[in-house]
């Protein structure tokens, strides 16, 4: 076990991307191709506006002035 912790202390990065495709991979399995690509465009959106205050605060003005006719 301590010979897999040092593997993956020495090769994080490589240790997260076999992850990430795993994690893929097995959403590709069991809910399919577009649904899987729905999640990670929404998931992406929320990071970029989560990132940036600016983006939000023009999204919130665009939804007052929608809804407050």
């Amino acid at each position: 076990m301590e010979a897999f912790r040092n593997w993956v202390r020495e090769n994080k990065g490589l240790f997260i991307g076999m992850c990430i495709g795993l994690l893929v991979a097995i959403l590709f399995l069991t809910i399919g191709f577009w649904a899987t690509l729905l999640i990670f465009a929404c998931v992406g959106v929320g990071a970029y506006l989560g990132s940036h205050p600016q983006a939000r605060e023009r999204i919130r003005g665009w939804f007052t002035s929608i809804f407050s006719r």
